[in-house]
């Protein structure tokens, strides 16, 4: 985020996510979350929030770019953050 230590932006960041995680179709197991308290040097905890979803499928994957709850969310938290990290991965 641009400004983590304002409850402001917190609040509205966190409240723009859940209103998303509440409406998303295609986003299945979701979780969200902070770093975690660990200090070890093989973690990473230099992002402020993270958010994982997970698809039954590709096509889910894709539907879920373009739905609008996602372009909702885009468009009221992308003023918040300065950048986004995505790694996607499959089993």
């Amino acid at each position: 985020m641009k400004n983590p230590t304002n409850d402001n932006d917190r609040i509205e960041f966190e409240n723009a996510m859940h209103k998303f995680l509440n409406s998303s179709v295609y986003a299945k197991n979701k979780h969200f979350g902070q770093p975690a308290n660990t200090n070890r040097p093989v973690v990473d905890n230099s992002y402020t929030y993270c958010l994982k979803v997970t698809f039954d499928n590709l096509k889910e994957h894709d539907q879920y770019q373009i739905e609008p709850a996602h372009k909702l969310f885009i468009s009221e938290a992308s003023k918040l953050w300065d950048r986004v990290l995505i790694y996607d991965s499959q089993s």
